[in-house]
């Protein structure tokens, strides 16, 4: 078991990560990416996307083969000091393939439909 990726600053400062798991079932990928749009000094909107690949199907994990699903969103935060900044979210999630059908099947209803929408919120801080 194990993992290889990598992490960085594409060209005009795209923050971009690549990260392949590999077990002897298989290998899983992810891609991610954002971008920071500066609406003010302080107050950022953050688009992001998270892509996740698999080269075989996992019905304990809810994922098929192939692309499998999507996560997708924006961002929204004022940062009062660069350490501490509250944001608001909206995020859609979306599952493709028979990925869409185990996620129907593991909801216990296939009227919700393969895809989310998702509002947060919450405190991004490091130190």
């Amino acid at each position: 078991m194990g993992a290889v990726g990598v992490q960085g600053l594409a060209l005009y400062f795209f923050d971009v990560s690549a990260t392949a798991y590999f077990n002897a079932q298989g290998v899983a990928g992810k891609l991610e990416g954002s971008y920071d749009l500066l609406i003010t000094n302080r107050l950022i909107l953050q688009p992001q996307a998270e892509l996740n690949f698999y080269s075989h199907t996992d019905a304990q994990r809810n994922v098929s083969q192939g692309f499998s699903d999507i996560d997708a969103g924006l961002r929204l935060r004022y940062e009062f000091k660069r350490k501490i900044a509250p944001y608001i979210a909206v995020t859609y999630a979306g599952h493709y393939g028979n990925t869409a059908n185990h996620a129907a099947n593991w909801r216990g209803t296939a009227d919700n439909g393969p895809e989310d929408i998702r509002f947060t919120f919450g405190v991004r801080t490091w130190f």
